[in-house]
């Protein structure tokens, strides 16, 4: 028992802890989201992360942001292609630049994907149920969306690079 004056911390066995032999069509979802990391990754190995800090993602034939079309400014997620696609490519001062949390939530998305791969080649199931593990991604969450605030409130004339300011 803890010492009511003794400060909590995270432990690493309260963010990952595991069910051990699991029938692998319980591993389905992690098998997945380790291809889905994959997947993503590679794709980012092969795009070019845009100058302008946001559009990457127009490579791929996807259309330009709603919000950045309709309203001139970034969403929440404005750059995170970009910032992940410089990260991949070793460009950290324009991949925080594309977007501040874009590394970190990278690094946060390797790190989940490559558990769940190892949990699936061990026949282990990741107990992501512990209340740490929802704190701390809670926690990433209310960054990321005061993160997308501030930028929203305070961004002016963010275009998208595939369509000229003047239209």
């Amino acid at each position: 028992m803890r010492d009511s004056g003794e400060r909590e911390r995270i432990e690493f066995r309260e963010l990952v802890s595991w069910q051990r032999d699991v029938p692998r069509k319980y591993l389905v979802g992690q098998f997945l989201f380790f291809w889905l990391w994959v997947g993503i990754t590679v794709f980012g190995i092969i795009l070019t992360p845009s100058s302008v800090g946001h559009g990457t993602h127009q490579q791929l034939g996807l259309p330009p942001c709603a919000a950045v079309l309709m309203f001139g400014r970034p969403c929440p997620g404005c750059g995170l292609t970009t910032s992940w696609t410089a990260t991949l490519h070793g460009k950290l001062t324009q991949a925080f630049s594309a977007h501040a949390l874009g590394p970190v939530l990278y690094l946060g998305f390797t790190v989940g994907a490559l558990i769940c791969g190892y949990g699936f080649v061990k026949g282990w199931r990741w107990r992501s149920e512990s209340r740490t593990l929802s704190m701390v991604l809670l926690i990433a969450l209310g960054v990321f969306i005061t993160y997308g605030l501030v930028r929203w409130f305070t961004t002016r004339m963010y275009y998208s690079p595939e369509i000229p300011l003047g239209r």
